[in-house]
C-alpha cells in the first residue's frame, strides 16, 4: 500500500480510503470483517459523515459497537469525518454551532477523543467563513480535530475560506472516475470550440489543490455517474470494459485494481474512497495502489470512457 504524509499535517495515510456509509444494516461481525479486511491490505483511513446511515451519526455509532476500539488500536487509525448537511430539508449548514455540534456528535458515537480530519460536507451557500474559522479555532485548540477540509468544493470556494480560516485545507473530497472524469477531462480539451468537454465547470480544481498541496480524495471510483450503478462489467461501456479486462490479464490482478490504478497514476497524489461493504472488493481495489500504469494505457482508458484526446 503506498502511502505519503498529508500536506499540511504530520499524518501519514494510505492512498485508499475505505469509507463507511453502507454500514448501517450490518451486522457487528460484518463490519469487522470489511475493516479487517482493509487493514490487512494497509487501508487504515477511515472515512465517515454525521449523515451517514439511517440516523444522525447512525453509521459511526455502527462502527463504534461493532469495533469497540482500545486507545492503542485508535491510534493506528486515521479517522475523517463530515459535517455540514442537514438531511431534514435538505439543506446545508456551516454555522458555528452546528459544526461543533456535529462534531461533539460524531466524537460521541465513535467513541474517540478526536477526529483526525473533518471536512465540510459539500458547499454551504450560506457560509459565513467567520463562523467557519471560529469553530476550527475552537475545535483544533480543544484537540478535538488534528487537520481541517472540505468536499465537493471549488477554488474560490475554498479561497473565500482560507481567507478566514487559520488552520491548512489539506484535502478536498470529489468524485472521480474513469466515466465521470470532468475535474480531469476539461484540461485535457481545453480551448475546443463546440466540444462540451471543454467547458470549465469546477474553475480548475484539480491544479489549483495541486498548487496549494491539497489533497484530492476521490469519491464513486467505480460509479458510471452520479450513483447510477458502476461502469465495471457493464454493458454501456463495452470498449471500456474491453481495455480494463486486457490490462486486468496483463496486470495479473482485478478489474476494480486498474479503476483505482487510474486515479493513482495521476502525479496530484491523490486518494481514492472505496464505497463498497464487499471484502473481497475492498482487497481486490487495493492491488490499486501503487500499479504503474503507463502513460499510453491511463490515456486509453480515458479515450475508452468516451474522453476526447485532441
Amino acid at each position: 500500500m503506498k502511502t505519503f504524509t498529508l500536506p499540511g499535517t504530520d499524518i501519514v495515510v494510505p492512498n485508499i480510503v475505505l469509507g463507511l456509509m453502507r454500514i448501517q444494516d450490518k451486522s457487528d461481525e460484518e463490519v469487522r470483517t470489511l475493516v479487517g479486511t482493509a487493514r490487512d491490505a494497509g487501508i487504515t483511513f477511515l472515512d465517515h459523515a454525521d449523515v451517514y446511515g439511517s440516523g444522525p451519526h447512525g453509521c459511526e455509532r455502527r462502527f463504534a459497537e461493532a469495533l469497540r476500539l482500545t486507545s492503542s488500536e485508535r491510534e493506528q487509525l486515521v479517522i475523517q469525518s463530515k459535517a455540514g448537511i442537514v438531511k431534514d430539508g435538505p439543506y446545508f449548514d456551516f454555522s458555528y454551532e452546528h459544526l461543533v455540534e456535529s462534531v461533539n456528535g460524531s466524537l460521541e458515537a465513535l467513541g474517540t477523543d478526536y477526529l483526525d480530519i473533518l471536512l465540510l460536507h459539500r458547499p454551504d451557500a450560506l457560509v459565513e467563513p467567520e463562523e467557519v474559522a471560529r469553530a476550527f479555532d475552537e475545535l483544533s485548540a480543544s484537540g478535538k480535530v488534528r487537520a481541517f477540509g472540505v468536499s465537493n468544493q471549488t477554488p474560490q470556494q475554498i479561497e473565500l475560506l482560507r481567507r478566514h480560516v487559520s488552520q491548512p485545507i489539506v484535502a478536498n473530497q470529489l468524485q472521480l472516475s474513469i466515466t465521470h472524469a470532468p475535474i480531469v477531462a476539461q484540461g485535457v480539451a481545453a480551448n475546443m470550440q463546440g466540444l462540451d468537454q471543454s467547458i470549465v465547470r469546477d474553475g480548475g480544481i484539480v491544479d489549483y489543490c495541486r498548487l496549494h498541496d491539497i489533497t484530492v480524495q476521490a469519491w464513486s471510483p467505480f460509479q458510471a455517474g452520479f450513483f447510477d450503478g458502476p461502469f465495471l462489467g457493464s454493458d454501456r461501456y463495452p470498449e471500456l470494459n474491453a481495455v480494463i479486462d486486457r490490462l486486468s490479464g496483463k496486470y495479473d490482478v482485478p478489474a476494480e485494481a486498474i479503476a483505482v490504478a487510474w486515479i493513482t497514476r495521476h502525479p496530484a497524489r491523490m486518494q481514492v474512497v472505496l464505497g463498497t461493504t464487499t471484502p473481497e472488493r475492498v482487497t481486490a481495489a487495493a492491488l490499486g495502489s501503487d500499479l504503474p500504469l503507463t502513460r499510453p494505457e491511463w490515456y486509453e482508458l480515458f479515450r475508452a470512457a468516451g474522453y476526447t484526446v485532441p
